[in-house]
C-alpha cells in the first residue's frame, strides 16, 4: 500500500518511481511555501473559531506551521519528491511534528482550492512588487526627460526622418506605455484578489466554514461565488501573463531603439559600461547586451502566455492535473519581468545622451518640410496644394544636393508666390518643435507640463 502518501488509502501498489518524479511539482512550487503557510494558518484559525476542530489543536497547528516557516527560510527543510508538492510536504512535516492535530488541518479543504489560494496570494504579492519596479523605471525616465527638455532629435516614421521632436517627448511616450502597464496590473489585481478557499475539491464542503472570516484574515476583499469555477479558474493568471507580455513588448521596443541609438551610425546615446560587454575577438566592441537580452526574453514571456492558454483551452470542469502546468510559465514570467524592469531602470538612470549628435540629426532629412506646408496653409493655400508645392521644393533640393534650410527666397518663390522672408523663421528645428504647442505635443512647454502631471500622479 502507498502508506507514505497522504492520499494513499485507496491504493494497494506503490507509485511507479518515474511517475512519482514526473508528476511531482515540489521542484518548482516550493516557492509557494510562505503563501501556503499563511493560508493554512488562516484556515486553521477559522476551523477553531467555527468549532470544527478543538482550539488546542489550532494553537498546535499554528505554532507548528510557524516553526516550519522558520525551518524553510533557514534552509533546514528537506523537500521530498515522494510528497509531490509544497502542500503535502508541509502537511506531512506538520503531522510528524505535532501528531494528530496536524492531521486535522486539511478538514474542509482540498488541494484544489488550496493551490488556487496559494497562487492568488503569491501573484498578488508579486504584482505589488512589479508595480514598484515600474515606478522605479518611470522615475528614471522622468529624470532623463527633465534633463533633456532642450535636447532635439529626429522623430521617425517607417524609420525615416519625419519631424523634429524633443528627446524628452520621446521618453515621455514610454512613460505613457508603462503607465498603462501599471494600470493594467492594478486592474488585474482586482481579479487576483478573490478568495477561492472553501470551494473544496469542486463542490464546496459539508462543514460550517466561515469563508468571509478567512478572506478577512488574508486581506481578500471578496470570495469566489461558484465552487467549480473557483478551483478551475486560471483567468487571473492568464490576464497577468497577457499584461506581462504587453509590458515586455514595450521594453522590447525601447530596447530596439536603445540598440539603434547606441550604434556608431547614430551615436545618440551611450550606455554605461556596467550594462554592456565586449567581444572576445574585436577589442573595440561595446555591445548593448542588456537591451538585447530584454528584447530576446520578450519572446519567452509571449511563449509562457501561449503555453498557459494552450493548457486551459480544452479542460472540462473542474480541476485537472494539466493545471499543474500553470506554475512554471507564471513563475518564469514573474522572474523575467522583475529582472527586466529592475535592470532597465538602472540602465536608463545611467544612460548618457549625446545631445549634439541628436540635434544635428534633427535637422536632416527635410524634417521641417511639414512646417513649410503649414506656413503656406496659413497664407491661404489649401493643404493639398501646399503639400504639392513643398514636395516639389524637396525634389529640387534632392536634385541639387541641398537642404530646404539652404534655399534662398528666390528659390522658395519658384514653388509658391505666397512665400516671403518670414519663411526662414518657420523652418528651423527649434521653431518646428515649439510650434507644436498643443496638449500632447512636442513643444517644450507641453512636455514640461506632462512631466509635472505624471510627477503629481495624473
Amino acid at each position: 500500500m502507498s502508506k507514505d502518501k497522504l492520499w494513499g488509502g485507496r491504493f494497494t501498489q506503490p507509485t511507479d518511481k518515474f511517475v512519482e518524479e514526473f508528476t511531482a511539482s515540489i521542484q518548482f512550487d516550493k516557492r509557494l511555501y510562505h503563501q501556503d503557510i499563511r493560508g493554512s494558518v488562516a484556515h486553521a484559525r477559522m476551523l477553531g473559531k467555527q468549532g470544527i476542530i478543538p482550539l488546542d489543536d489550532v494553537e498546535k497547528i499554528v505554532h507548528g506551521l510557524q516553526k516550519i516557516l522558520l525551518q524553510i527560510e533557514a534552509g533546514e527543510f528537506d523537500f521530498s519528491i515522494s510528497l509531490e508538492d509544497i502542500h503535502m510536504n508541509i502537511e506531512a512535516r506538520l503531522s510528524a511534528a505535532i501528531g494528530e492535530a496536524g492531521k486535522r488541518l486539511h478538514t474542509g479543504r482540498s488541494r484544489n482550492d488550496q493551490v488556487a489560494l496559494d497562487i492568488r496570494l503569491y501573484l498578488r504579492d508579486e504584482i505589488v512588487e512589479i508595480t514598484t519596479y515600474l515606478d522605479l523605471l518611470l522615475d528614471a525616465l522622468l529624470n532623463q526627460a527633465e534633463a533633456n527638455l532642450d535636447t532635439l532629435m529626429p522623430g521617425f516614421t517607417h524609420m525615416q526622418t519625419a519631424q523634429p521632436i524633443l528627446f524628452a517627448h520621446h521618453l515621455m511616450a514610454y512613460v505613457e506605455m508603462f503607465k498603462r502597464d501599471k494600470a493594467r496590473l492594478d486592474d488585474c489585481l482586482k481579479r487576483v484578489n478573490v478568495l477561492p478557499l472553501g470551494a473544496g475539491a469542486l463542490a464546496g464542503t459539508t462543514f460550517p466554514i466561515d469563508r468571509e472570516y478567512v478572506a478577512e484574515q488574508l486581506g481578500f476583499p471578496a470570495i469566489t461565488r461558484n465552487s467549480l469555477d473557483a478551483v478551475s479558474d486560471r483567468d487571473f493568471a492568464l490576464e497577468f501573463l497577457s499584461d506581462a507580455s504587453i509590458l515586455m513588448m514595450h521594453l522590447s521596443r525601447f530596447s530596439e531603439e536603445l540598440i539603434i541609438w547606441s550604434t556608431s551610425a547614430f551615436q545618440f546615446i551611450e550606455l554605461s559600461d556596467g550594462f554592456c560587454t565586449g567581444s572576445s575577438i574585436m577589442p573595440q566592441k561595446k555591445n548593448p547586451d542588456v537591451p538585447e537580452l530584454v528584447r530576446g526574453k520578450t519572446g519567452r514571456v509571449y511563449g509562457n502566455l501561449m503555453a498557459m492558454l494552450t493548457v486551459m483551452k480544452s479542460l472540462p470542469l473542474a480541476y485537472n492535473k494539466d493545471m499543474q502546468e500553470d506554475k512554471e510559465p507564471l513563475f518564469d514570467t514573474i522572474d523575467t519581468v522583475k529582472g527586466s524592469l529592475k535592470i532597465f531602470a538602472d540602465m536608463i538612470r545611467e544612460m548618457r545622451v549625446n545631445s549634439d549628435n541628436m540635434g544635428r540629426a534633427a535637422g536632416q532629412g527635410f524634417s521641417t518640410a511639414t512646417d513649410v506646408a503649414d506656413y503656406l496653409v496659413r497664407k491661404g493655400l489649401p493643404f493639398r496644394d501646399a503639400h504639392e508645392a513643398v514636395g516639389k521644393a524637396v525634389a529640387y533640393c534632392v536634385e541639387n544636393e541641398m537642404d530646404i534650410t539652404e534655399l534662398s527666397l528666390a528659390e522658395w518663390q519658384l514653388f509658391s508666390n505666397k512665400i516671403d522672408t518670414d519663411i526662414f523663421a518657420c523652418i528651423t528645428v527649434e521653431a518646428s518643435v515649439n510650434a507644436r504647442n498643443v496638449p500632447g505635443g512636442t513643444a517644450r512647454e507641453c512636455v514640461m507640463r506632462e512631466i509635472q502631471n505624471v510627477r503629481a500622479g495624473n
